[in-house]
């Protein structure tokens, strides 16, 4: 079988819009994952998702100009479809983020390699825990599906579509707001706390409050946060399986 300079080019133009999507899951191909695995895991998805059409050796190819063209406009597609994930993945990050600063962890921060940032203990727990569910209930093929859809709304070298920042802002503040709601239960429970040892210290002044605030925290951040996860499942599942519908509308589909 002769493969067509033409048809190697529209394989590449799709793998670039493919790895500019996966690179901004962590657990598929974030900068933790080998670059070869991230590259293999690309191939493998362009070699699925781009329907053959056989192409007569012959056919002429894409100028080098316009092939360079094609190529920055598949990357800010998707990038730009790929920021979905990117502001899922946040979200849970300003969850953990909150619960850490409210049960005392956020005194000690180590890096997080998945997302290339710092965070708490408790942070880290909660995204790893997070990723988990992420495969559980089938995240990444929710995502993988909305990467196929996005060449059923814009083909390869089709025109860049008229897009808009609305979709992109209201995204935003949605994750912003779904992430302060994830750690709700952590921050209700430590608020709480804080009353309690406040009103025990006006009560008996001799009991030192702040040594036993700090391991008492710590302790109710765990578990509450272990008892939270089953009441916060449905809504991490909604999460994850929306992550291909916001990459449709972030690129107007």
């Amino acid at each position: 079988m002769v493969v067509s300079v033409l048809q190697a080019q529209l394989f590449f133009l799709a793998l670039t819009r493919i790895l500019a999507m996966i690179i901004h899951v962590p657990i598929l191909a974030g900068p933790s994952v080998p670059t070869q695995i991230r590259l293999s895991l690309g191939i493998l998805l362009t070699a699925v998702m781009l329907p053959w059409q056989p192409v007569p050796p012959e056919a002429a190819s894409i100028p080098f100009i316009v092939f360079a063209v094609d190529i920055l406009r598949e990357l800010i597609i998707g990038t730009l479809a790929g920021f979905s994930a990117v502001l899922t993945f946040n979200a849970l990050s300003i969850a953990g983020e909150l619960m850490g600063m409210s049960s005392g962890f956020s005194a000690g921060r180590i890096l997080n390699p998945a997302l290339e940032n710092t965070g708490s203990s408790m942070d880290q727990l909660f995204l790893i825990t997070a990723m988990l569910i992420f495969i559980a209930v089938n995240g990444h093929y929710s995502f993988i599906l909305g990467i196929k859809r996005t060449f059923d709304i814009i083909p390869l070298m089709s025109p860049l579509p008229q897009l808009s920042v609305q979709p992109l802002l209201v995204l935003t503040s949605q994750m912003i707001a779904t992430g302060v709601q994830l750690a709700f239960p952590v921050m209700g429970t430590l608020l709480l706390t804080d009353l309690t040892l406040g009103l025990l210290a006006k009560v008996a002044p001799q009991i030192q409050v702040f040594f036993l605030g700090v391991p008492l925290k710590v302790g109710l951040g765990l578990i509450t946060m272990g008892l939270s996860l089953p009441l916060l499942l449905p809504k991490l599942t909604q999460m994850f399986h929306s992550i291909g519908l916001m990459s449709l509308k972030l690129i107007g589909g």
